[in-house]
């Protein structure tokens, strides 16, 4: 009964999450996921809909009227995040939020360096970072199918490290960042096209509600 319950709400959180509802907004998305969710519901999501990032945010949800208020809160910054990075794609999902940046953005083709260029765009994201302290960010690398298994895994971790040590160098706090790399594991796009690998060279930037945040909420709910 507990496993057939736990899939229901998987079911559920993905028909959710994945197809949308035309009436509700996202801040009531997120509360509508309860907490029986957590981490492993959010994994199975995220891949089976080839989003690790989307998985990860479901894994963290709280859900009911906590929820509610976080995903207030995170409206606002998707906000700032949209106006601020015009190159990013900026996605509210639940209680979190997905940044993603193509490589063309922040890397030269096969490479780790960040360009001048990117670290502008960086800079744009680490103020909206430090306008709101109280959220955790995993960074995830992700690259096409060309190559061997081990290399694209490599580049994508040495991308979404670089692109970590960058932030702790402008003064986001490192216990605010995690580092992940999926290779070609995870393809949100098309790799057999052009225009779906490139898109699949990816940074995405995981935002998430940390303990401090969590707290408050249920605080103001409670009220």
């Amino acid at each position: 009964m507990r496993t057939r319950n736990a899939l229901f709400a998987i079911v559920v959180i993905a028909s959710l999450l994945l197809a949308g509802c035309a009436s509700m907004t996202k801040t009531q998305k997120g509360a509508a996921v309860g907490t029986a969710t957590g981490a492993a519901a959010g994994a199975i999501v995220g891949r089976a809909a080839g989003n690790t990032a989307l998985g990860a945010i479901i894994g963290a949800t709280v859900g009911g009227v906590t929820g509610a208020v976080i995903g207030k809160q995170m409206d606002k910054q998707a906000e700032e995040l949209k106006n601020e990075v015009p190159d990013a794609n900026v996605e509210r999902v639940g209680e979190g939020i997905i940044v993603e940046l193509s490589d063309k953005v922040l890397f030269e083709f096969g490479k780790s360096d960040l360009t001048a260029a990117s670290k502008q765009s960086l800079d744009k994201i680490v103020v909206v970072f430090n306008k709101y302290p109280d959220t955790n960010v995993e960074i995830q690398g992700h690259t096409d199918s060309k190559g061997s298994n081990d290399y694209n895994m490599t580049l994508s971790v040495k991308r979404a490290t670089t692109v970590v040590d960058y932030l702790k160098s402008k003064g986001i706090a490192a216990e605010r960042l995690t580092v992940k790399g999926f290779g070609e594991e995870v393809p949100k796009y098309d790799n057999e096209t052009e225009e779906g690998r490139a898109q699949n060279r990816r940074v995405e930037f995981l935002i998430t509600a940390n303990e401090k945040m969590k707290a408050e909420a249920e605080q103001q709910a409670g009220n």
